[in-house]
């Protein structure tokens, strides 16, 4: 199981993430920005727990990621 952390005020709408994970993944026709599926806020910063065949995926979002803005962490 994997922790996704995901701080949507700093993103900038490149779609990066999107094109890397269409199903986890989502931009908002509101403002542009990207979405992450599944998700809860708190204090701005958005995290959904996710399973590990999702890592790959993960991991490519967050490397393309030009702001930096998509982390995450191995759960036990």
């Amino acid at each position: 199981m994997m922790r996704i952390f995901f701080h949507r005020s700093k993103c900038i709408g490149c779609n990066a993430c999107v094109e890397t994970d269409k199903s986890r993944w989502r931009v908002s026709r509101k403002d542009g920005k990207c979405n992450l599926v599944g998700a809860t806020e708190k204090k701005g910063i958005y995290r959904a727990d996710v399973e590990d065949d999702e890592s790959e995926s993960l991991l490519k979002a967050s490397k393309t990621c030009p702001v930096k803005i998509i982390k995450f962490e191995k759960l036990n």
